[in-house]
Formats: C-alpha cells, sequence, structure tokens
C-alpha cells in the first residue's frame, strides 16, 4: 500500500502545477491508466491513457497564461526542453517556436510501479551484467528503477544510477525512494552520459551501474570499459529485440560486434553456408539480454554469446518466455466525493508480489503452424501426450512453426511473415512419426518421460509409414500398384495422405481385420 500512498502524493503534486480549468474538468475516477496531460496552444488540452485511447477535456483552448502557470510553478527547462518536479518521477517537457518560446507540453504522469521484475528476480540476483531491449513505452525504465533498488536494498550492493534526465530517480536532489538506497549522478545534457557512466566508476567505487538508453558509440564502449573493469552493469538500449541489435552498426558491440570472415570450403562445406560469414567480432558487454515483448511478457536470452553465434549462422534460437501476471484484487470502489478517489490510489498498474507466478509453471497454450507436414501425426501427437497445443491456420497467430526442410523454398512466403512476427521455425525432414515427434519435443520442450508413453505407438506407425514409402519407390520406379500390410483406420490416414505427396493414388480394400491399403499410378 505504500506506493499507492506515494501515487496518491504525487499525482496531487503535478495537478497543483496544472491550470484550473485542466483540473476542474479532469475524471478523477479515471487517472488510474493516464499517462500525459498534453498542452498545446490554441487547442483543447488531451489526456492521453494507457492503450493509445486519447480523451479531450470539456474546456477552452489553451492559452499563453495556461502555459505560463505551468511554467511558473516548475524549475526551469534543461538543455533538452525537459523538467520535473522534485521529489517525483513526473516529466514536464516542452515544445518551442523557433523563438524560443513554449508553445506546447508534455505533461508525462510518473507513477511507483512495483512487482514488474518478479519473474526475474532471480537473474537480477546473479551478479551479471543484463540488457533490456523493446519498444517506448512498455516499461524498461520501470524495470530499472525496481532492480536497483532490489540489487540496493534486498543484496546490499552499491548501486550507482546513471540518470540522463532524471528519468530513473525523478526530479531533485534528493532520489526517488522508488530506487531504495541506491545512490544516483544526474547528467546535465544527454551527450555527456558516457562521461558521467566513466566517472561513476573512477570516483565511486560501485558494484553495479544502472543506465537508461545507451543510444550511440561512445556509450556504448563506456559500457564496454565499465564490464571489463569487474562492474555489473543494468541497462536499457536502443532497439525492439535482439536481431536487430545485432544489425545496429552502432551498439552491436553490447553484444560482441559482428565481422566478415572467408571460411575453408572443407568448413564452408561442413556449415552448408557460403564462404563468406558474418561471425561474432568478441565477447558480449551484456551476458544476459531480455527482450521486453509487453508489460508483463519478457524473452529472457540467458547467455548472449550463444544467442547472437545462433542468430548470425540462421540457426532457430528460442528465448525463455516469463511472464508476471497483473494483480487487480486489491481494486477498491471510490469512497464518496474524496479529493482524489480510492482508484487513483489503488492505481491498476501496481502489483502484489506474493501473488505473482511464472505463467509458464501453468503450461499456456502454443499455437502451431504447420507447413508441408502431416496434420494427422501432428494432432495424433498432441493427443496422445496430452499437449496443451492448437493448431493454426494463420501463421500470424502461432507461437511455432513447423516446416517441412524440402518444401522450405515453395513456402518462403509464409516462413518470411513468420520472421517478421518473431515466430520460431523448426524444420523436419520428413514426414514420420519419429521425426516430427522429435521436432515437436525440441519445440515445445517436451520431457523424455512424457514421450515414452508415445513409444508403442510410434514405432507402429513409423513400420507402416516406411512400408509406404518403400511402396510409393516402387511405383514410381515402374510398378503398376503396391498392397500394403492390414492397418487401423488411423495409420491408413496416414499412408493416404503419404501417396497424395507424391501424386499416387491410394484406396483401402478389403474388410475387417483385413483392410488395407493399395497404392498405384493415376
Amino acid at each position: 500500500m505504500t506506493s499507492n500512498i506515494q501515487f496518491q502524493n504525487d499525482l496531487d503534486r503535478l495537478l497543483a502545477v496544472m491550470p484550473p480549468k485542466v483540473v476542474s474538468n479532469l475524471s478523477y475516477d479515471k487517472l488510474d491508466d493516464v499517462i500525459e496531460i498534453v498542452l498545446d496552444l490554441g487547442r483543447v488540452p488531451e489526456v492521453r491513457h494507457a492503450g493509445g485511447r486519447i480523451e479531450k477535456l470539456n474546456c477552452d483552448v489553451v492559452n499563453d497564461d495556461d502555459i505560463n502557470f505551468v511554467i511558473s510553478h516548475i524549475q526551469e527547462f534543461t538543455h533538452d526542453n525537459r523538467s520535473g518536479i522534485p521529489g517525483t518521477l513526473h516529466r514536464i517537457s516542452a515544445i518551442r517556436n523557433r523563438q524560443g518560446k513554449v508553445i506546447g507540453l508534455t505533461c508525462r504522469i510518473g507513477r511507483v510501479v512495483t512487482g514488474t521484475i518478479s519473474c526475474i528476480k532471480d537473474i537480477c540476483t546473479q551478479g551479471k551484467s543484463i540488457l533490456f531491449l523493446g519498444p517506448p513505452g512498455v516499461g524498461k525504465t520501470t524495470k530499472l528503477r525496481e532492480i536497483s533498488r532490489l540489487v540496493a536494498d534486498e543484496l546490499g550492493k552499491r548501486v550507482v544510477i546513471v540518470d540522463t534526465s532524471n528519468e530513473i530517480a525523478g526530479d531533485g536532489d534528493v532520489p526517488h525512494p522508488a530506487v531504495g538506497a541506491a545512490r544516483r549522478m544526474q547528467v546535465p545534457q544527454p551527450e555527456f552520459q558516457k562521461d558521467i557512466m566513466i566517472e561513476a566508476v573512477e570516483n565511486h567505487t560501485p558494484e553495479v551501474i544502472v543506465v537508461d538508453e545507451i543510444g550511440t558509440e561512445p556509450e556504448a564502449q563506456a559500457a564496454r570499459t565499465i564490464a571489463e573493469r569487474g562492474v555489473m552493469l543494468i541497462a536499457t538500449a536502443h532497439g525492439n529485440c535482439l536481431e536487430s541489435l545485432i544489425k545496429n552498426p552502432t551498439l552491436s558491440d553490447l553484444v560482441g560486434g559482428i565481422q566478415s570472415v572467408t571460411l575453408g570450403d572443407d568448413e564452408a562445406k561442413r556449415r552448408a553456408s557460403q564462404k563468406t560469414v558474418l561471425e561474432r567480432e568478441k565477447q558480449p558487454t551484456f551476458d544476459i539480454v531480455i527482450e521486453i515483448l509487453d508489460r508483463n511478457t519478457l524473452a529472457v536470452y540467458k547467455n548472449t554469446s550463444e544467442a547472437v553465434d545462433y542468430i548470425l549462422r540462421g540457426w532457430p534460437i528460442r528465448p525463455e518466455i516469463r511472464k508476471v501476471e497483473e494483480n487487480k484484487a486489491n481494486e477498491h470502489p471510490p469512497a464518496p466525493q474524496p479529493e482524489v478517489p480510492q482508484e487513483a490510489k489503488d492505481n491498476s498498474l501496481n502489483f502484489s508480489f506474493s501473488r505473482q507466478k511464472y505463467v509458464e509453471q501453468a503450461k499456456p497454450l502454443k499455437k502451431l503452424y504447420l507447413y508441408a507436414v502431416s496434420r494427422t501425426i501432428v494432432e495424433k501427437i498432441i493427443e496422445r501426450l496430452d499437449l496443451n497445443v492448437e493448431l493454426t491456420r494463420n501463421v500470424e497467430d502461432a507461437d511455432i512453426v513447423i516446416a517441412h526442410k524440402n518444401f522450405a523454398k515453395g513456402g518462403a512466403k509464409i516462413l518470411n511473415t513468420a520472421k517478421e512476427y518473431r515466430v520460431q521455425i523448426f524444420y523436419v525432414k520428413t514426414n514420420s512419426m519419429a521425426q516430427i515427434q522429435k521436432v515437436l519435443k525440441d519445440a515445445l520442450d517436451i520431457q523424455p518421460g512424457d514421450v515414452e508413453t508415445l513409444q508403442g505407438y510410434s514405432d507402429e506407425t513409423e513400420l507402416a509409414l516406411d512400408e509406404a514409402r518403400e511402396a510409393i519407390k516402387s511405383i514410381m520406379e515402374g510398378a503398376e500398384s503396391i498392397e500394403l500390410t492390414p492397418r487401423s483406420s488411423q495409420i491408413r490416414k496416414m499412408q493416404h495422405e503419404l501417396a497424395d505427396q507424391y501424386n499416387l493414388k491410394s484406396t483401402s480394400v478389403g474388410e475387417g481385420d483385413n483392410r488395407h491399403l493399395r497404392i498405384f499410378k493415376d
């Protein structure tokens, strides 16, 4: 409840610097998901909510007096046109005209959000350097703030936050309580961030340094210098995913950099690749990379070196997906006509640590897309192993794609779409039970004990399909038709599908236990 009380107090302080006509028209019971209040000269004030919804206030347009009211109640803007309210996480950014006059304000509401790192707490306490990636607005800075408090307070480490524009620890000379005992070094201008990073190491003997938004090559070099001195680094960087960071020449050094290498004939043949390939140049600055897919979903690469090597060679790499569930059990209805309603106190972005859990413990439903792979065999494996898997006909909805390697070129468009959506692709060499089962095991992380339950069925089916393959081969070489051994209807269906793949005809003949397949040319 401490964070809720803090949020109430912080919100009061932001509203105190807003023009009276804005405050009088705000819906207090709907402030729990508000991200920004926007004041642009000559326009109606806007309230921007999480999820993209924009609400226009029912009042007159913003005038010079409204802009000046806000400016007169806050500190002077810095070189990057940002200001704040001391002791809070709120940020107020200015838009100026060509003469330097402020004609617009973006008032971003800062909240103390807790519990956002509970699903990666074990990783944060390992002492390894961690790099967070993700698009704007997914909570990268929020996670840095909470990790700073965790490492400083619970682990007792000497933590120094290099705080450009006071994003992490708030405005004013005293860091916000949200960062716990972590110390904070302010950065007067963004271009000085690299210098303050090095100064922090040289002057203040930190065990951990926290940096928000590494975005330039000098900053990446400063990060490597810090890591080489044995200091744990926790940082964010520009880029949505690890693959995009590798391709970014400015920042690729954070994950080891890339270089062009010419392979010998034998090595190129062994790798089944071209002679000139890209390889990782050196050890990554960060041991672990975490992609923030959304506020509650994280993709963890526990070994950056291995992940980068796999991506550069075009091998499938599967990050560990971790999730944290938002707890809404503590929401309460508003008290009768309070100055700040209870919803604002109990904002829905707060989490209860004791109620958090890894979603993977509940075996989340996986959506599987098949390309040129026997749907019947896959369905049988899913049924026999009781897997929480659903087959989908839309590659955009899939979590995993399983494709037949021999038909990959024909499905280039589909597979490229899967790559654009960052869906993992696994390949089978043949449409056999054993091969598909093996790939499913890798794709879905099926434990060996689970697979054993399918072994008897797999042996019979594999035998039947091998027999069908031999028959198909004989027919392709000139035989007119071949009759197979009697099998169950389910296995005969798989044999039918196998014949179809080779444009051959097949029909079931015989009665009862003697029912079997005949394969022949058209």
